[in-house]
């Protein structure tokens, strides 16, 4: 019976994790590399997703998805682009001092939407293209040109441009009005943001471990439910960073004090998750202990008269989170399933649960970004969000690849970049 369950828990995964990889093959312009945010008509390329793009070619490699000639010229026709794509400050180029805009246009490969330099999201590109690097060790002309163009390309940001000459690293710039004007605060994503910041033999960023802890310094410690833990309501911020980074057993001054790890607080974070549901404080339909994930995803926004109680207020896209809000009632199922490192048992009888009890939710096999039980229509199912959403499927399939193989984490483990980023930021003990 135990046999059984593992066998068909196994087999759930691959077709996820299957499922999510098909994404990259269907919205990718084979010309340049990019990848588009959504799968929505006319959706722009986001720079993060192409870094999860490069990240889980070596996956499909693992898997026999694609062959390994493929995957390294996916990666070569990327990282050529990233390469030979025009940086200024012109409105119309692709990035600046190494950094490069939010959303690109998937063709011309220019800035859209007057999106901002976005620090988070080139720290995510990179991340995918250091992952190919550490992958593609052969020495053939192909591989070796690979990795020649992934160490130009993370040696060119100009990191300590980023800090506009503060402590910590802003979180964006426009052509048109210079640096953002509001930064990082608070636990979030950043993490790998400052280790690749710190890391960097050219650019680091001014004030090495200082800098690091004066962003930590903005951290929330709460109890929530019993749990002690780094606060951050939505879901993804306790994933992003280590859908690359292994934090277990290695720990920063501040979680040092704390007694824990990044990884522990994840785990603890996924558990607070599942309370909050279990107790449902908005009586929604739909939550309880294996039924939850509120994070950045898309929702119902008004008006939705065949469905809405004219009451509630919905949001559209936006940063749910836990147990503070917002909340109305949408689920990313992703979302739960991205926490299976942190708790297997309990992340697959959500994942189980979920997909059996609302098979909406993962229309052609890919989640949606959210779903709505309490929203559900005349035939009784639940609102779905249109679409499919490239961070979603990313992050579902490194964190399903690094709890069944640890691929990621092992080629980041050997990475001098990371290793001297962690290092920097006071991280100690564990496998560094």
């Amino acid at each position: 019976m135990i046999q059984t369950s593992i066998a068909a828990d196994e087999a759930l995964l691959d077709d996820l994790q299957r499922a999510a990889f098909s994404y990259f093959l269907e919205v990718v312009n084979p010309a340049n590399g990019l990848v588009a945010d959504t799968s929505r008509d006319g959706s722009p390329c986001s720079i993060g997703v192409v870094g999860f793009a490069l990240s889980i070619y070596p996956v499909a490699v693992e898997h026999g998805w694609m062959t390994r000639a493929d995957a390294v010229e996916r990666t070569l026709v990327t990282l050529r682009f990233f390469h030979d794509s025009e940086q200024g400050e012109g409105q119309e180029t692709t990035g600046y001092k190494g950094f490069y805009y939010h959303f690109l246009d998937m063709h011309s490969g220019a800035r859209v939407w007057r999106s901002e330099l976005s620090m988070i999201d080139t720290a995510l590109l990179v991340a995918g293209m250091l992952t190919a690097g550490r992958y593609f060790t052969a020495k053939t002309p192909e591989e070796t040109e690979l990795r020649e163009l992934v160490e130009t390309l993370y040696l060119r940001i100009d990191w300590r441009w980023s800090q506009n000459r503060s402590k910590t690293i802003c979180m964006g710039w426009k052509p048109e009005s210079g640096f953002l004007h509001y930064g990082w605060d608070g636990y979030s994503e950043a993490i790998v943001l400052y280790v690749l910041a710190l890391g960097s033999p050219s650019h680091p960023i001014e004030g090495g471990e200082e800098a690091y802890r004066a962003w930590t310094a903005t951290y929330q410690w709460e109890n929530l439910y019993g749990y002690d833990f780094l606060y951050a309501g939505p879901l993804f911020i306790h994933q992003f960073s280590h859908a690359w980074i292994d934090f277990r057993g290695i720990r920063d001054r501040f979680m040092r004090e704390k007694r824990c790890d990044y990884f522990e607080n994840s785990r603890r974070a996924t558990e607070v998750q599942r309370e909050y549901a279990r107790r449902n404080p908005h009586s929604f339909a739909g939550y309880d202990e294996n039924c939850w994930g509120l994070t950045a995803c898309d929702g119902p926004s008004q008006p939705l008269p065949e469905r809405a109680d004219p009451r509630r207020r919905l949001f559209g896209y936006a940063a749910r989170g836990v147990p503070y809000g917002p909340d109305d009632g949408s689920l990313a199922g992703w979302a739960a399933l991205a926490s299976l490192p942190f708790a297997p048992e309990a992340v697959l009888c959500a994942a189980r649960s979920m997909r059996q009890r609302y098979p909406e939710m993962l229309p052609t096999d890919q989640y949606a970004s959210s779903f709505n039980p309490s929203l559900a229509g005349a035939d009784r199912a639940a609102w779905v969000a249109a679409g499919h959403f490239g961070l979603d499927q990313g992050i579902v399939l490194m964190m399903i690849e690094n709890h069944r193989s640890e691929l990621i984490w092992r080629l980041m483990r050997d990475c001098p970049h990371i290793r001297a980023g962690l290092q920097r930021a006071g991280f100690r003990g564990g496998w560094l």
